[in-house]
This record gives structure tokens, C-alpha cells and sequence, in this order.
């Protein structure tokens, strides 16, 4: 296994470790080292391609995603006072093994593409799977977890798997393209922050199920 495959192995531990932890603290801490991994693989695809660009987009996610991004979720944690996760929707177990299948059924959907076609590098065809994996995740999080916080970092796991993915395919995409593709992130986090800020405001809570109250 080379030094890519061995990151997004971990790169997909840390998103199904983010989706067994019980504290908005700690999934932020999860998304974080995730974001850095993700940083790691860019740099390793960047020096086994000679791809200079791609060093820029290294950078800029261990900056942005592995250190802006989560003080700026640390500082709405604290102004609102979450410490921890309310009851998930879906149990623990329930949510690993559902990670499972997801995993495994991103392996069987992809596995016909990068056998049949030569479009995948063969240093980063293992990502493409492992990315798909993260995107389901993500999405699962964001479907399986009640406070507004912890929908916005599977939120912001499904963008980490998707970047992966653009890695896989093509080495990356054009930098002014990514250098966009941050700053709507960057724009969009701090925007669902505030909104969860206003929602505990109005709600003394962060739970979106609660904004079902005005439907009556």
C-alpha cells in the first residue's frame, strides 16, 4: 500500500469515527485532522506528479479546513455553550453498521469504473472509492444527528470527499476553480455558524427538530 492509499484509509477511519462520537467538541477536532489528511494526500499527489499547483491547494486546506474553519466552529460552540451531542436519531451500532454497507456499497458501485476505464490514475485509483465513502457519510450525518452543528460538519465532510475525489480522477482541478470552490465554503460555514447561533437564540437549543414548531 502506497502513502496515499495508507492516508485515505485514514482519511475514511476519521470519518466514520466522526460519525460514533458523542461531542460537537470532538467532531470538530475529527473534521480537523481529517482536513489535514486530505492535505497530506494533495501534497503526496502534487510531488508524484510534478503538479506545482496543487501544492497552493495543499496548503490552503490545512490552513482554511484544518484551522480556520474549526476555530470558527469552536468560537459558535462556546458562544453557544454546546458540549455535547444530543441522542442521535439513528442508534450507535445502528450508524456503524450503516457506515459499513455505505463503505462497502461505494467499493461495488465504483469498483466497475476503475477496472473498465483508464481514466483513474493508478496512484490515486483507491481514493475514488474511499471518497464516495466519505460523501455517504457526510450525507448520513447530516440525515442521522439532530443539532445544526453537527449537520454542518457532515456538511463539510461531504465537500472533504468530494475534493478527494477531484484528486482521483484528476489530480486535482484547475486552481482558480478551487481557490472559488474555498472561499463559497469558507462563506457557507460561517453562514450555517451564525445560523446556528440564531437558532439557539430563539430555541435555547440547537436541535433542528425544533423548528418543526413552526408548522404550527
Amino acid at each position: 500500500m502506497n502513502l496515499i492509499d495508507s492516508l485515505a484509509a485514514v482519511f475514511l477511519l476519521l470519518a466514520i469515527l466522526s460519525v460514533a462520537s458523542g461531542r460537537v467538541i470532538s467532531l470538530v477536532r475529527l473534521f480537523s485532522l481529517q482536513s489535514v489528511v486530505l492535505g497530506l494526500i494533495a501534497a503526496a499527489v502534487a510531488a508524484m506528479t510534478d503538479a506545482e499547483h496543487i501544492y497552493v491547494v495543499a496548503a490552503l486546506t490545512i490552513v482554511l479546513k484544518g484551522v480556520v474553519m474549526p476555530w470558527g466552529l469552536r468560537y459558535v460552540i462556546d458562544k453557544i455553550g454546546v458540549k455535547k451531542d444530543v441522542e442521535p436519531i439513528v442508534p450507535l451500532p445502528a450508524s456503524l453498521l450503516i457506515c459499513a454497507v455505505l463503505t462497502v456499497l461505494s467499493f461495488y458501485i465504483v469498483q466497475p469504473f476503475v477496472t473498465g476505464h483508464e481514466v483513474l490514475g493508478t496512484i490515486t485509483k483507491n481514493c475514488l472509492p474511499i471518497s464516495l465513502a466519505v460523501v455517504f457519510i457526510g450525507f448520513f450525518m447530516m440525515i442521522a444527528r439532530k443539532k445544526a452543528l453537527t449537520q454542518v460538519i457532515g456538511l463539510l465532510l461531504m465537500e472533504n470527499g468530494l475534493f478527494l475525489a477531484a484528486y482521483a480522477v484528476a489530480y486535482g482541478m484547475p486552481l482558480v476553480v478551487e481557490l472559488g470552490v474555498f472561499f463559497d465554503i469558507l462563506v457557507a460555514a460561517l453562514i450555517m455558524g451564525v445560523l446556528a447561533f440564531r437558532i439557539n437564540r430563539t430555541f435555547d437549543s440547537v436541535d433542528t427538530t425544533i423548528l418543526r414548531r413552526l408548522h404550527d
